[in-house]
Parts: structure tokens; C-alpha cells; sequence
């Protein structure tokens, strides 16, 4: 699903029914669950829903902490007390045991982390259960474990270390620490394969191919042949025995569906429309497009990256267009466009919006405790166990 953008060097797009439901301001009932809240959530016209979610916050005090992820809408970002990506938020919400609610505006997975990594007297709230993740949802623990036993089938289990993106569920998070691998970030991937070549002789990378292939083929020097694809939907992922066994990285046929739209046309696009443009783009982007592209890096080096840029220069950026729109917004002595003429937002990202944040926080100054994020003890011990060895990472 796309929407054009009008201007040429614009990055805010027309405002059409489709963009509507991307932005997470509209719904489909054929396709959506979950995305009514119980009890009655502010209209978005509510003149009053600033004054509202202060209001609210002021009463809650030290009792509840904001996190904010940079893919946010500017109106929930307002009132966080905290901003960054999914990793960096679950260790700010983990050092401030002080607080009874975290309010954690992102998707289910984030808080997933931030549920295993905070005290048992604290809950986590995600203002809409409709904030999921395409790409975790990629990669189901049944699918995974059918993967698992077809490398056992193969007789490569035992040399496969398993390295899960942050961008995964509990569940696969669990199965990575059960067979003793590890989490990795888009700042930290390439330690992570090089601690995992370390302990086997191939990795099982999950659940975003580009990631994996990009960190394999760019960081590591491994070729694009050292690499396979393991389609969850066919049968021995569509991979023969031979391919298994030959491969250094078998990648899940996962992906993020913002990164994964931006092309080569996109780059060479830019390009002419805007001389001597630097191109930068995060690292879950096709390998063509990562290659094509003049920086590579995680949302937390594009936000540095501009930072230290030189006043009048031009960039083009590869990543979700809240934050794009941000980052332009804070540079005006900069150039800094979109990457693509056509966007597509993280519609379920775009789902905790100020009526649902506003709803939440009263919720909880009413003493009603919604959306509560809980993992299961089991899970919670083996994820927790992948999520320590990246942070014994050298």
C-alpha cells in the first residue's frame, strides 16, 4: 500500500483515504483485530486531548514512565519521556524501578522486551494491541521449530547457532536462548554473527533476510552464495539438503515492509533530482539498495549521522518518514528529504496516536490498568538468556 507523494522534494504525502488507515487513523474491520480499546476513546478532534494527556501525566507522576520509539507520531513523542529504539527503551524502562506503568508507545514486540528486562511489580502498558509488528509476525515458534528440525534432518543442527533480530516475538526470542544463541540490533549485528561464527559454523538468521544478508556480505565479507533463503511456507523452507548444508547464513524470508519498498529506482532517483545528495539508508533495505547507497546504519547512526552534518548539505533518507520529517524539521539548515516518492508508513506503529495515549493515561490515573504486556515465565527465561549473551557482547 503506498501513497504518492505531490512535491518534489516533499515528504509529507497527500492525505487520501489509504494514507488515513496507514497512518493508523482509520480501520478495517475485514482485516484488523483488536483495534477498539474497552471503554470510550477520545475522538481525535477533541480540542482538549493535550491538555488531557499533561493532565493525566502530571497526576501519575513518578508512577508512570513514557517511552517514545523515533518512529512515533510528533503528538506521541511530545509527551515521552524518553526516545529511541526498541532496545535502547527497554533498558531506560529496566533502570527506573521507581515506576509502577510503563507506557510504552511502540509495537507489541518492544514490549515484550521491556516486560522481560523490567521488575515483576512493574506493568507495561501498549496503548493499542493493534501496534504489531509485520516483520516479527513473520516468523512464527511453530515455524521456527519445523525449521529447526529440518536442519536437525540435515544434520547441521549442532554447528547453527540461532542470532534473532530485536525486531522478533518472545517466542522466537525464547527459542534463540533455548539453543544457545543471541539477539542482535541493527547497531550491533555484525558482533553478534561474529560471536555466533565463534560457537558453529552457520548461523540461522531471524527473522529479516536483510539484516542478515547485509551484515553477512558487507561486514563480515562473506558472498551473497554464502547465503540461503528458508521460505517458512514451503516445504524444507524450499532449500534442498545440499543447499542447507553448503550455506554459512540461512536467512528467514522475513522482512520490514517500510525498508523493504525503498529501490534502486528510488536511489538513482534522488540522485538526479538533487546533485551531490547523500544518500543514507537503514540497514534492513534490499542489499541492491544498501549497496547503491553512500551510508549505511541503524536509526540511531541516521539521528547522529545528521547531527554532525554540514550545514547546506543534501540528504536523502532510507527509513520510516515520521522520523524522516523530524529529523527535517530539526535541520532546516540541511536538506533532508524521503528517499522514495511514494511512502508507506508503519501503519501499525502509527496506531498509538494521542486518543489512544490520552486514554491510557487516564485509564490508569482512574486506577484501571489497560493492555497489560505479560510474558510467560518460560519464555521470559530463555529470551532473557538471549538478550544477556548480546549484552556480554565485547
Amino acid at each position: 500500500m503506498t501513497t504518492t507523494i505531490t512535491e518534489t522534494h516533499g515528504v509529507d504525502p497527500t492525505p487520501t483515504p489509504l494514507a488515513l488507515l496507514l497512518l493508523g487513523r482509520e480501520a478495517d474491520p475485514n482485516s484488523e483485530r483488536g483495534v477498539d480499546c474497552p471503554g470510550d476513546l477520545p475522538p481525535a478532534s477533541d480540542p482538549n486531548l493535550v491538555e488531557r494527556a499533561r493532565a493525566a501525566k502530571a497526576a501519575l507522576g513518578d508512577r508512570v514512565f513514557i517511552l517514545g520509539h523515533h518512529y512515533q507520531r510528533d503528538e506521541v513523542i511530545e509527551f515521552a519521556d524518553v526516545t529511541g529504539d526498541s532496545f535502547k527503551l527497554a533498558r531506560d524502562a529496566a533502570a527506573r524501578p521507581e515506576a509502577e506503568y510503563i507506557v510504552f508507545c511502540g509495537v507489541h514486540f518492544m514490549a515484550e522486551s521491556a516486560d522481560i528486562l523490567t521488575s515483576e511489580r512493574q506493568q507495561v502498558v501498549l496503548p493499542d494491541l493493534a501496534a504489531g509488528c509485520s516483520m516479527a509476525d513473520m516468523a512464527t515458534a511453530e515455524q521456527v521449530a519445523e525449521c529447526w528440525d529440518a536442519l536437525t534432518d540435515a544434520g547441521i543442527a549442532d554447528v547453527t547457532v540461532p542470532v534473532s533480530y530485536m525486531n522478533s516475538s518472545a517466542d522466537i526470542k525464547a527459542f534463540t536462548g533455548k539453543h544457545g544463541g543471541t539477539i542482535c540490533t541493527s547497531s550491533n549485528a555484525q558482533r553478534a554473527l561474529e560471536w555466533a561464527f565463534e560457537q558453529g559454523q552457520k548461523v540461522l538468521f531471524l527473522p529479516d533476510q536483510h539484516l542478515g544478508r547485509n551484515t553477512a556480505v558487507r561486514d563480515l565479507g562473506l558472498s551473497l552464495d554464502d547465503c540461503v533463503l528458508y521460505n517458512p511456507h514451503k516445504p524444507n523452507g524450499g532449500l534442498t539438503v545440499e543447499q542447507l548444508r553448503d550455506a554459512k547464513m540461512i536467512l528467514w524470508r522475513g522482512h520490514c515492509s517500510v525498508h523493504g519498498r525503498f529501490s534502486l529506482d528510488s536511489v538513482a532517483d534522488v540522485r538526479e533530482r538533487i546533485p551531490g545528495v547523500t544518500v543514507l539508508v537503514h540497514p534492513e533495505c534490499k542489499h541492491e539498495v544498501v549497496a547503491a547507497a553512500d551510508m549505511v546504519g541503524s536509526t540511531e547512526y541516521i539521528i547522529k549521522a545528521l547531527d554532525a552534518a554540514e550545514p547546506g548539505s543534501a540528504w536523502a533518507i532510507g527509513t520510516e518518514l515520521n522520523l524522516v520529517r523530524r529529523l527535517a524539521k530539526a535541520h532546516p539548515d540541511k536538506e533532508i528529504v524521503f528517499l522514495d516518492r511514494t511512502v508507506c508508513f508503519c501503519s501499525t506503529m502509527n496506531r498509538i496516536d494521542l486518543p489512544h495515549l490520552v486514554w491510557a493515561l487516564e485509564s490508569l490515573v482512574e486506577g484501571r490498568v489497560p493492555n497489560v504486556i505479560t510474558v510467560d515465565p518460560e519464555t521470559e527465561k530463555y529470551a532473557k538468556a538471549a538478550l544477556d549473551r548480546m549484552l556480554a557482547l565485547p
